[in-house]
């Protein structure tokens, strides 16, 4: 299994964050490796946002799909996601928010397991580069959405 975690402040307003983060289709203009997100509905009550999503990872001809269900808890600034169909035997991700003047601090843990042998042990090998790509990418495009 491969895990890691990522912990940063990011240039803007708790709420940006968050409703980027929660923007799914939106991630194959500005995720590495994201070709295709798919919102399949999106449920919202007075303290949680519940939502089942498709993401296309990969590159052209070498990607696969994987069907998440994402879960914003709004009161506690935190957005779980786990693994419901697809490649991964096991995922899970927590995204925590925590708005610090004006901007936020995000921590990021995730925990996942392919179903593949071959791809998870080339995934072990470059897990924290491609995350690390993925965390800058987050960052930079709140930069460019939100900071005036």
């Amino acid at each position: 299994m491969s895990s890691a975690s990522i912990k940063k402040i990011i240039p803007c307003k708790k709420k940006q964050l968050i409703e980027l983060v929660l923007d799914i289709e939106k991630y194959p203009e500005f995720v590495p490796w994201c070709l295709h997100g798919k919102i399949y509905y999106k449920k919202e009550s007075s303290d949680l946002i519940e939502i089942k999503a498709d993401l296309k990872v990969g590159k052209k001809f070498i990607n696969e799909t994987y069907t998440s269900l994402v879960l914003y808890y709004k009161e506690k600034d935190k957005i779980q996601v786990t693994n419901i169909d697809g490649p991964l035997t096991h995922l899970k991700n927590e995204w925590k928010f925590k708005e610090i003047n004006n901007s936020t601090q995000l921590e990021f843990d995730i925990d996942f397991e392919l179903k593949n042998n071959f791809l998870n042990a080339i995934m072990k090998k470059s897990f924290n580069f491609g995350l690390n790509k993925i965390a800058d990418a987050f960052e930079k495009r709140a930069i460019d959405l939100f900071k005036k």
